[in-house]
């Protein structure tokens, strides 16, 4: 198909930015342009802000019901465009296509969930004091929205924040990533065409300093919700507090993986290593340091080796492909320099550790055994098809090293005990943590961390509570 330029979309309209700037979109596979973006000025942010107030107030006075029905019709339209949609995501940022599709349709979940919980915004009411009076509590929808969001999964990074938005009553401006804007425009496109009112979505590109401080501080955004590294989360947390916005950060991880002494060991290389070479290895929630217990390393690296040499990395349009290019030249720059941290410091390299041929940004998958813990792969988060193991000898002394970085987004483990399950589950400081299984985000279940891996959730019920306020009403009818 072929890749076309992306524009802005604010009040309703697909538009150039006033002031004509565009930026290039590089495919990883070639390392060629396939298009352009329309990179927004502050002229363009004015008119969108003043469509997101406009449309707020048409969308929060929009029965929940009925804003239910649209995105319902969004969902379908998303699920009826999956292969289009995830054709534009690998051209663009070069995951297979099979993932594509699969963050397309999970687009579709996520929008369906949030759908029904608009129907659920419920308040209560408080049993009085006083006979003649009546204590309610009541929810209503923040206001207008800024979203930031990142380039790993321009979809699904998107429609969490976007489908819980619209479910609570609020507008919504989001600031997609400018390395992969086709998809999500897509993605805004299914909501347009299912019938959401002009202002209510605003789509921007463009110099994502400029933009998240123009957005943050204008009065008109009520809260900020942003996905991307921790220092640039703080960063914008710190902003949002100045201005007394709330905000929502899920933020950079570094997820340890524990393989306990019963662990199914099989079972273990193949949940893990396939939760850490999807996307190769650039998601957030990724395993990343691997403790395990030393009487099993053996038999799992030779495990973790049988599943590496599954993998078909090349053009994600192309059959049987399962691992494409790292998005960008950025991180081929950083897995080398990963690489040669951890030799340098006495890790033994098995597998993997150099780039693949000198078109486009591939890169082997890696294994790294010995790792110390001043290795740099040990303590910043890889981003890549990377992982670095390390032995213990007890299960005290591998939640102590989990623990022992300031992250605390993803954790994983491996143990045929429940009592072992239970003292994990007690132990990881993590904001969530998969058992004997890889990751599996579903709408339902709370997404987010804690510590230096930010505050909030984008799933489950809880995701709503951060586009809506609480009001307390005292009527006396004495």
């Amino acid at each position: 198909m072929t890749y076309t330029n992306t524009r802005l979309f604010i009040n309703g309209q697909w538009c150039d930015a006033d002031a004509g700037k565009t930026l290039s979109v590089v495919n990883p596979v070639t390392g060629l342009e396939i298009g352009r973006v329309a990179c927004a000025d502050k002229a363009s942010l004015d008119r969108a802000l003043l469509a997101a107030q406009a449309g707020f107030d048409i969308w929060r006075n929009t029965p929940a019901v009925e804003r239910s029905k649209i995105m319902d019709i969004a969902a379908i339209n998303l699920r009826a465009r999956a292969e289009q949609i995830a054709t534009l995501m690998t051209l663009e940022q070069g995951k297979p296509l099979a993932e594509a599709k699969a963050e397309v349709l999970m687009a579709a979940e996520v929008t369906e969930w949030f759908s029904g919980e608009a129907r659920r915004v419920y308040g209560r009411i408080v049993p009085a004091r006083n006979q003649a009076t009546q204590q309610q509590v009541m929810k209503f929808p923040v206001g207008p929205v800024a979203a930031f969001t990142p380039w790993n999964f321009p979809v699904n990074q998107v429609v969490r924040k976007l489908a819980a938005a619209l479910s609570a009553g609020c507008s919504i401006i989001v600031k997609a990533p400018e390395e992969t804007p086709a998809s999500p425009a897509a993605l805004i496109q299914a909501f347009v065409d299912a019938g959401i009112p002009a202002g209510v979505i605003g789509l921007v590109y463009g110099n994502p300093a400029e933009i998240s401080d123009y957005l943050i501080k204008h009065p008109i955004i009520k809260k900020i919700t942003f996905t991307g590294s921790t220092p640039v989360g703080k960063q914008l947390a710190a902003m949002a507090g100045l201005h007394m916005k709330r905000a929502t950060m899920e933020l950079g991880g570094h997820a340890p993986v524990i393989i306990a002494e019963d662990a199914d060991v099989q079972l273990a290389a193949k949940a893990a290593g396939s939760a850490k070479f999807r996307n190769a290895g650039q998601v957030c929630i990724s395993p990343t340091r691997f403790l395990v217990h030393e009487s099993v390393q053996d038999e799992f690296i030779e495990a973790m080796l049988n599943q590496i040499n599954k993998l078909h990395v090349g053009n994600g349009l192309e059959e049987f492909v399962n691992m494409g290019p790292l998005a960008n030249a950025r991180r081929l720059t950083a897995m080398a320099e990963f690489t040669e941290d951890a030799i340098s410091k006495g890790a033994k390299m098995i597998s993997g550790g150099e780039r693949i041929g000198t078109v486009g940004n591939f890169f082997k998958p890696t294994i790294l055994t010995n790792v110390p813990l001043n290795a740099k792969v040990f303590n910043d988060e890889p981003f890549g098809p990377m992982l670095g193991i390390r032995t213990f000898k007890n299960l005290d002394e591998a939640i102590a090293e989990a623990n022992r970085l300031p992250f605390g987004l993803a954790g994983y483990a491996f143990t045929q005990s429940l009592k072992n399950s239970h003292k994990l589950s007690q132990g990881l400081q993590v904001g969530m943590l998969w058992i004997n299984q890889q990751a599996a985000a579903w709408p339902e279940m709370p997404f987010g961390g804690i510590n230096d891996s930010g505050y909030g959730s984008e799933g489950g019920y809880e995701a709503m509570e951060a586009y809506l306020n609480t009001k307390s009403v005292s009527i006396f009818a004495g």
